[in-house]
């Protein structure tokens, strides 16, 4: 069992320690406007950590988070036997090594190309500072994944000020995203990872400011996607990239230069992303783009038989073939499944009740939008803001990988968790857009401007 008397004693401990060091960095990463939201974001955070670990120990019994905080107690044991044998470990790039075979040959993941033993080296560091104990490696995990998450809200609410409060639930408070995005997953760390990447791309390529440290920050940022789930990174640099172009696109002011440039803007950014997207997965056998179609069908169908198998919450969108058109063919149903469904009648069990629940809101508050703003003219908003174009272009394409290489809502829930903040943003931002714009504004440019986290 992962919990036990040590996460009792030291879990209070550790925690009064985050809470000294947010207390003594929240000045620096907020203003009058977001400091309310700053530490109570981070508690719900925590607490995701914490109940992740209690349900996957108590409900699951066992799973992904149980077998990382296994092999990192591995690599642990082995530090207190040799720091070499455990500085081995922590720095392998799989390649077998009699030295540390005794230690690997207990692990499952261990090996070349092995996307989980990125998260095992990082639990390990942690497991290390923790002593050892599930709770603390998880709320490190949450404190690391919080650290991208305010990066990307002090990004969109330096992007629309007006809207701050409602951000800020769109980013911390939605309850998949704080539950699945908070404990020793690989999904607490490629949310964060997202977010800084977010934060980079805003700070260096759109506000030009501290262009060196965006860069730094983006790079740090891109290794635990690139290590782990390089299809996040894969399905934000385009729409990232297409959010620059269009933005400084926009700030030239003679409309016939304006009109001139656009097409070159867009030849320019659809190039860089294919050569970016092509060069980050080139020779990757589970990610290489010419074979996307193909390991989407491998998966969508190895989830779908097992979830069969043991009575899970399978759901099929039609015949994939393992090309990409067959993947555009089911785009519709593969976006409509992953931000609308499970349906309330779908659930099956209270965990998939509370995904039921989240995506019935999804669906209305979608609708809601599109009914009071118009159909076409939300369209013209999302196409004539930069921003929101990348929000929703991330969403839609996302929505379609995922969507169609899953099969299985259980899994969906916590695959999804990315898009998630980009799209409910997108959709407040969209409303606030279509509305009146109001006599005063919580944050200015000047002064009490929304500083970067």
């Amino acid at each position: 069992m992962a919990l036990g008397l040590n996460d009792l004693f030291l879990t209070p401990i550790y925690l009064g320690l985050f809470y000294a060091l947010a207390y003594a960095v929240r000045d620096r990463v907020t203003n009058i406007y977001t400091r309310p939201y700053f530490i109570p974001a981070l508690t719900l955070k925590f607490i995701g950590a914490v109940a992740l670990g209690l349900i996957y120990t108590f409900y699951y019994k066992g799973g992904d988070t149980i077998n990382y905080y296994n092999h990192a107690q591995i690599v642990y044991h082995a530090f207190g036997d040799s720091f070499g044998a455990g500085w081995k470990l922590l720095t392998t790039n799989g390649t077998p090594d009699p030295s540390i075979a005794k230690y690997t040959s207990r692990m499952e993941w261990f090996g070349r190309g092995s996307n989980e033993y990125f998260i095992v080296r990082v639990a390990a560091l942690c497991a290390l500072l923790g002593f050892n104990t599930y709770t603390v490696t998880a709320l490190f995990f949450a404190a690391i994944s919080f650290s991208g998450m305010w990066a990307m809200f002090m990004t969109f609410a330096k992007i629309r000020p007006a809207i701050y409060k409602q951000l800020a639930v769109a980013v911390f408070f939605i309850p998949s995203v704080f539950f699945w995005g908070s404990g020793l997953m690989k999904d607490s760390l490629c949310l964060g990872a997202l977010g800084w990447v977010f934060y980079a791309f805003y700070r260096g390529a759109i506000e030009k400011r501290n262009l060196l440290r965006a860069v730094f920050i983006g790079g740090v940022a891109t290794v635990p996607l690139v290590s782990t789930k390089i299809y996040i990174l894969l399905a934000f640099l385009p729409p990232a990239l297409l959010w620059v172009f269009n933005e400084n696109n926009a700030r030239i002011r003679n409309q016939v230069v304006r009109w001139a440039a656009r097409p070159l803007f867009l030849a320019v950014g659809v190039a860089l992303a294919f050569f970016a997207t092509t060069r980050l997965t080139a020779g990757d056998e589970r990610f290489d783009v010419n074979k996307i179609g193909e390991r989407s069908k491998i998966t969508a169908d190895y989830l779908y038989g097992v979830s069969i198998q043991q009575d899970g919450s399978a759901y099929s969108l039609g015949k994939l073939d393992g090309t990409i058109g067959s993947m555009v063919r089911l785009s519709p149903q593969a976006i409509v499944v992953t931000l609308f469904r499970p349906f309330l009648w779908e659930a099956r069990n209270p965990v998939m009740l509370l995904s039921a629940l989240e995506a019935t809101y999804f669906l209305f508050f979608t609708l809601r939008v599109f009914f009071r703003t118009g159909f076409f003219r939300t369209i013209r908003l999302v196409v004539g803001s930069p921003v929101l174009t990348l929000c929703f272009v991330f969403t839609l394409v996302f929505a379609v990988a995922i969507g169609t290489s899953t099969s299985n809502f259980g899994t969906l829930v916590r695959y999804k968790i990315p898009l998630i903040p980009f799209y409910v943003c997108g959709l407040l931002i969209a409303q606030s857009m279509s509305q009146p714009r109001p006599h005063s504004r919580p944050a200015s440019a000047r002064g009490l401007a929304l500083r970067p986290a």
